[in-house]
């Protein structure tokens, strides 16, 4: 898009070219590898932190879910900051968070230190994940070239929720548990110093305009207490004093949240937004996309580990398999979506992840091994790679540049929280059968917990499915202002150029 097509915008990074430009994709992608690997690193090592810290199996999904709770709450900030702050200001800022709190959770002594260290990486999350989608959208016009960048943004992202598990195997097994955390501080460190030298500076003049503090903390604290209730709910009892408090209190915190957003000036939620059909259509992929796809690497590493008694490193290794899939589906993603739309590019994503998973399922057994898993693996993980890429054009479709980076935080909102409470609806399923059991009947009522939880996210995506019909059939064009002369729409001139 050429700068006499829109307004320059406050906080928006000067235009890239060439050499530049391609680093700047780099790091933007590392990012991303970063925030993915984060959802799942901890996964494989899952069991030797609760016997080190005092877990137990149902309060454990803490060290995940709290992660993907306050990144959830905290993105609609994370999406205004970096409109209103400056995408690369706010870029570099989540990655030194990321780095402090993950040098805080290797160090953790106890249960408490680490899930708060989780806390804080959600925090950083929060920033980084919004500044990194609207650098992109950004610094690439709409259409080809944005396809093909988020095509690389979203094969290191997609591959991350994967080559996480297998990195966590490899450290746990190495180093113990404690290395999943150290990984991100030279990881961070290094992607920040670079962005400071590579990504442009966020240009100046920036609009005098409020951050809505109140929504904030009511949607995170109304996000938080329902996957509390969700998670400890099956452990505590859903009839015991602290779920029938914590229950009223987030339903009530997220009507005063709706009720915020809607009288606030500047909203952390404008609900203007949703009348772009694609960003909604894509909101809600999201969150299906996570509650469905990104719920499967657990019950996978049950499997590996539990049932079938893989140690750590062995269970990374054999998410290689998907790993490589899912990579190869982010650019079948990239090229459908530019020839077919985004429509057709999401139906045939969550088709074929519906026919993967539910071939997945089959391998969910007591007496199973890897090899009855790669098909489903396969077929899965191309499915998934489609979606990935697919849902994040869509969601950017449409959206004038000064508000991508709240856009892209309604959307990672619902991502993080289709996250968490998938997580946690499914794992309760999973475990409802484990109750006093032990040694081999243990094991066999986790491979048939496991086997139920597949078949539901398998129909969770055939919900997916359905929902793409609501996608506009054409590319949805947001105004630009000034208007455009005609002249000027029959010769644009990239921003890159």
């Amino acid at each position: 898009m050429s700068r006499s097509l829109r307004a320059e915008q406050p906080g928006e990074p000067q235009p890239l070219t060439g050499r530049r430009l391609g680093w700047s994709l780099v790091l933007l992608a590392l990012a991303q590898l970063i925030f993915s690997l984060d959802l799942n690193i901890v996964f494989v090592a899952l069991p030797d932190i609760g016997r080190d810290l005092g877990f137990s199996g149902q309060t454990q999904q803490w060290v995940v879910g709290a992660y993907a709770v306050f990144a959830g709450g905290f993105l609609l900030l994370g999406g205004r900051a970096a409109d209103l702050l400056g995408r690369r200001r706010v870029f570099v800022t989540a990655l030194a968070i990321y780095a402090v709190s993950s040098l805080a959770g290797g160090l953790a002594p106890n249960a408490l230190v680490i899930v708060i260290a989780r806390c804080a990486q959600g925090i950083g999350a929060a920033l980084l994940l919004p500044s990194t989608l609207s650098l992109i959208n950004t610094l690439y016009e709409e259409g080809p070239r944005r396809n093909r960048a988020l095509a690389v943004w979203g094969g290191a992202g997609a591959s991350g929720l994967t080559v996480g598990a297998l990195l966590g195997g490899v450290l746990t097994q190495a180093f113990s548990w404690p290395a999943v955390f150290y990984v991100n501080v030279p990881l961070a460190g290094i992607v920040a110093l670079a962005a400071l030298a590579i990504i442009p500076r966020d240009r100046g003049g920036r609009a005098r305009r409020r951050f809505d503090l109140p929504g904030a903390l009511t949607v995170t604290g109304g996000a938080t207490l329902l996957v509390f209730v969700l998670v400890q709910g099956p452990e505590l009892g859903w009839t015991a004093p602290a779920i029938l408090v914590a229950a009223p209190v987030a339903v009530a915190l997220l009507i005063a949240f709706a009720v915020i957003e809607a009288r606030s000036a500047d909203p952390l939620m404008p609900f203007r937004l949703f009348a772009n059909r694609s960003l909604t259509v894509g909101m809600i992929v999201t969150f299906v996309y996570m509650a469905t796809f990104g719920a499967l690497p657990y019950f996978l590493t049950v499997l590996l580990q539990t049932v079938q008694g893989l140690d750590a490193l062995q269970t990374g290794l054999a998410f290689l398999v998907p790993s490589v899939a899912i990579a190869t589906g982010t650019q079948l993603g990239e090229r459908m979506t530019t020839r077919f739309g985004g429509r057709a590019s999401l139906f045939a994503g969550f088709a074929i992840g519906v026919a993967g998973t539910a071939l997945l399922a089959i391998g969910f057994t007591e007496d199973s091994t890897y090899t009855a898993l790669v098909p489903g693996l396969v077929v899965s993980g191309i499915g998934q790679g489609i979606t990935w890429t697919a849902m994040w054009i869509a969601a950017a479709s449409g959206v004038a540049p000064d508000e991508q980076g709240v856009a892209n935080g309604i959307a990672s909102t619902t991502l993080n929280i289709g996250n968490a409470l998938g997580l946690a609806v499914l794992i309760a399923i999973a475990n409802s059968g484990t109750t006093g059991l032990g040694g081999e009947p243990l094991r066999a009522a986790l491979a048939d917990g496991g086997f139920l939880a597949v078949l539901l996210t398998a129909a969770g995506m055939l919900a997916g499915l359905l929902i793409t019909f609501a996608l506009p059939s054409r590319r949805p064009a947001f105004v630009p202002e000034p208007a455009v002369t005609r002249t000027e729409e029959a010769n644009p001139t990239s921003m890159n150029s």
